[in-house]
């Protein structure tokens, strides 16, 4: 990932959206040693790609900050100057990159000063899908150690949020790797299908395109949704319902969706050769990269 612009938020309620943001040196320090971010991973985030300059599912990624922060009980966000903080950062990348992202972080503070949230946005290319290529990936499948209503019987574990929480993950695509693979799709101990470290699971179930609903715990995937929005377009069907591993394991299609990587098609799954649908991909991905917002 290179990082190219960084742009600090004022989220105290009194400031005005025209003096809230400060453009930074992406080298410059931001945060505090005592920042919750840093010390207890407390906070939440998104990330929005950006292509030719035009934030994408932008609405769809506020809603989902929101939607994070009420669970965290964190301030509600101000839409307004969010929107404006990415706006600003994908302008900025316009110059130096087609396709770059832009990452937004609100943080709970600084836990020694007793400060309000922080906030920040940082425009970056990412490292994948170099020459507009998704590439075909080889995907694990991890148990996550809980059962599949673990959202409704155990709301604290915040299972649906998007916090900066992120070591599970981390450990999980670490372990991917050490099994020959790139990624991870969780599964519950009681046989339920849940999403990737950073992403959400299409599966192909009898010419249907299945993805999980969000009471199993997983975020409501922004890509997925637009994906789907793309795929009906064309007359096929698309479901959101609850995914078995049995199911999984017979589905002739599997896709993999987050806002860098649009749907990528997994070509093996816990070392088993998956088919990949090359043109369904191509037209998916086409359809992301034209959105306008």
């Amino acid at each position: 990932m290179h990082v190219l612009t960084l742009h600090r938020l004022d989220l105290a309620p009194d400031v005005a959206i025209d003096d809230a943001l400060t453009t930074l040196d992406p080298r410059e320090a931001l945060l505090t040693a005592t920042d919750l971010a840093a010390t207890r991973g407390d906070g939440i985030f998104e990330t929005v790609v950006v292509v030719d300059g035009v934030p994408q599912a932008l609405e769809a990624h506020l809603d989902r900050f929101a939607r994070s922060a009420e669970m965290l009980e964190l301030p509600a966000p101000r839409r307004e100057l969010w929107g404006r903080a990415v706006h600003t950062a994908a302008d900025a990348l316009r110059a130096h990159a087609a396709r770059g992202a832009v990452k937004f972080v609100m943080s709970r503070g600084d836990e020694a000063a007793g400060e309000a949230p922080t906030g920040w946005a940082l425009g970056f290319a990412p490292d994948n899908r170099r020459g507009g290529a998704t590439p075909e990936i080889d995907v694990v499948l991890l148990d996550r150690g809980y059962r599949h209503d673990v959202a409704q019987t155990s709301p604290w574990l915040l299972q649906g949020a998007k916090t900066l929480s992120y070591a599970v993950n981390m450990a999980a695509l670490r372990e991917a790797r050490r099994r020959g693979a790139s990624d991870v799709v969780f599964t519950t101990i009681d046989g339920y299908v849940l999403e990737g470290p950073n992403s959400t699971v299409i599966a192909r179930l009898d010419g249907v395109y299945t993805t999980v609903p969000t009471e199993l715990g997983v975020l409501p995937g922004t890509t997925q949704g637009d994906a789907f929005a793309a795929l009906e377009a064309e007359g096929a069907r698309v479901e959101v319902r609850a995914i078995t591993v049995e199911e999984l394991l017979r589905a002739d299609a599997l896709w993999l969706c987050s806002s860098t990587r649009g749907a990528a098609p997994v070509r093996s799954l816990d070392g088993a050769p998956r088919s990949v649908d090359a043109a369904v991909t191509e037209r998916i991905n086409r359809a992301l990269d034209g959105r306008r917002a």
